[in-house]
């Protein structure tokens, strides 16, 4: 569907009868970035965010979304604890990537 479109038939009646104001804040680029925010949050790769968005360059999208990015200590230590049995399970690890 065209933004254009979608923005003048569904999105502003809806922030109409929600009483939402109209504006930058409340318009469809914000939720496009409620929509990287969402799936970066979840994990998914700021490469495959940049096609999802259209952009060209991945370095792009990273520079625009960096500060939504997961800690990479944080990321490190669960690794870390799940390797060692202290940590959420799961079916990817060291024997994994041994073919075990």
């Amino acid at each position: 569907m065209n933004r254009v479109v979608f923005n003048k038939v569904a999105w502003r009646p809806a922030l109409d009868t929600a009483s939402v104001p109209r504006g930058r804040e409340n318009g469809m680029h914000a939720l496009r970035h409620f929509y990287a925010s969402v799936l970066l949050d979840a994990g998914e790769s700021i490469k495959a965010l940049s096609e999802y968005l259209g952009h060209h360059d991945p370095g792009f999208t990273l520079r625009t979304y960096t500060h939504l990015m997961p800690s990479s200590e944080k990321r490190t230590r669960e690794a870390v604890s799940r390797v060692f049995g202290d940590g959420p399970k799961s079916d990817d690890g060291p024997t994994t990537a041994q073919g075990a």
